[in-house]
């Protein structure tokens, strides 16, 4: 599967994404140039080889009116109000995507981040949608820097996108309406759910557009999954630290099946009844649980207690979380980060005589294995009354026949 794993541990500015996509393309140049074509007005991108810590990498120019936008004293850029201010609702934007030279893919991903904006401005700010004008993101170099990243996006063409947690910085960043907290609170909005930290760097280190984007492309924000590297992208930003200031990009290959790293979460419970543990597993697995399991377990006072467990990828890990707090009696909750080896697993739909049923087919290390659908054989049972193992077996041998 051709993954696309966005390393975000010095945050994410629109420039920077771009920058680390642009190294990742077969011909840079080429892609700037077509940057250049699409039809923003006043834009020119350029790409400009830039250092950080003795890494080479790009740094990604947009020049609106011959003018790049500068970043404030901290943090990647932030307010975008020294440049004209003309299109700055979102009606405004919408009409200048339209008009450019780009697939209606890239028109709609685009317009879909600036919805993501405009609902975080709209709930910052206490007012609607509509009346939001965009005064930190709403200019042309971050039109420029949206369009771009779903162009590039769009070349690349990653079955799958995957994200570190994201380093939003420390302190405080000055902006339109003055001095905000890092992150700021737009940006705050737009990462929820989603995994960030702070950190010892003064400044801001995730921008609003950064966010966006990261939210409505990236399906999940854990460790790097086991991959085969073919290529790898730094994106730099301008400001200097102890740390590269950058983003990478690593675009490669993973195993449909494999390994994954997983969380177990578990707790030990003796006040409830075992009418609350089922409610409580049921509301586990919807919060996203792989896999939830109880085992009986001795306790303090030598009382007889129950060990509910929870099986979670690190992108349900918090909901998972909650749910066990809130429909658990339990003050605390493990954690233990592990790794599982899982098939490729897939399922396909097959008209048989009684009915439409699902096969779940799992393949890798050497075994494949096919399952009829429980559910559907339940049904199938119900309605023409008899018994379940009948309707597995006449399933079972019409799909044999169809190979």
């Amino acid at each position: 599967m051709k993954t696309l794993y966005l390393d975000c541990s010095m945050g994410a500015a629109g420039d920077m994404l771009c920058a680390a996509l642009i190294e990742l393309m077969p011909d840079p140049e080429s892609a700037v140039r077509e940057l250049n074509g699409i039809g923003l007005p006043h834009v020119v991108y350029e790409k400009i080889a830039s250092q950080k810590c003795g890494i080479a990498g790009t740094h990604l120019s947009v020049r609106v009116h011959g003018e790049e936008e500068q970043e404030p004293a901290e943090g990647h850029h932030y307010d975008h109000t020294h440049h004209h201010h003309a299109h700055s609702n979102l009606a405004s934007i919408e009409s200048i995507l339209t008009g450019l030279q780009v697939s209606d893919g890239v028109k709609a991903n685009a317009l879909a981040v600036y919805r993501l904006i405009a609902e975080a401005e709209s709930h910052v700010h206490g007012c609607s949608v509509e009346a939001i004008h965009f005064h930190e993101v709403g200019t042309l170099d971050a039109i420029a820097d949206v369009t771009a990243f779903c162009l590039l996006m769009e070349r690349l063409s990653p079955d799958q996108i995957v994200a570190s947690p994201v380093h939003v910085g420390s302190g405080t960043v000055r902006c339109t309406h003055g001095v905000l907290p890092v992150p700021a609170p737009a940006t705050a909005y737009l990462l929820k759910d989603v995994p960030i930290y702070g950190g010892e760097v003064k400044g801001e280190l995730c921008t609003p557009t950064g966010a966006a984007l990261l939210k409505h492309f990236v399906a999940r924000f854990c460790p790097m999954p086991v991959m085969r590297v073919t290529s790898i992208g730094y994106g730099m930003g301008t400001k200097d630290f102890d740390t590269a200031n950058c983003v990478r990009a690593l675009l490669g290959e993973t195993e449909t099946s494999g390994t994954e790293t997983v969380f177990e979460l578990s707790a030990n419970i003796d006040d409830m009844t075992a009418e609350q543990i089922g409610f409580a597993s049921e509301r586990l697995f919807e919060a996203g649980a792989v896999e939830v399991y109880t085992v009986p377990v001795g306790m303090k006072k030598s009382r007889p207690g129950t060990l509910i467990r929870a099986i979670v990828k690190c992108d349900k890990k918090e909901d998972v979380l909650s749910a066990f707090f809130r429909h658990t009696t339990t003050l605390g909750v493990r954690e233990v980060e592990t790794k599982r080896y899982i098939l490729t697993r897939t399922v396909e739909s097959y008209e048989t005589a009684l009915g439409t049923v699902r096969v779940k087919r799992s393949e890798g290390y050497g075994v494949i294995r096919e399952k009829a659908e429980y559910e559907d054989l339940a049904r199938i049972a119900r309605e023409r009354n008899i018994p379940l193992t009948e309707t597995e077996t006449s399933v079972r041998k019409e799909l044999e026949r169809h190979g």
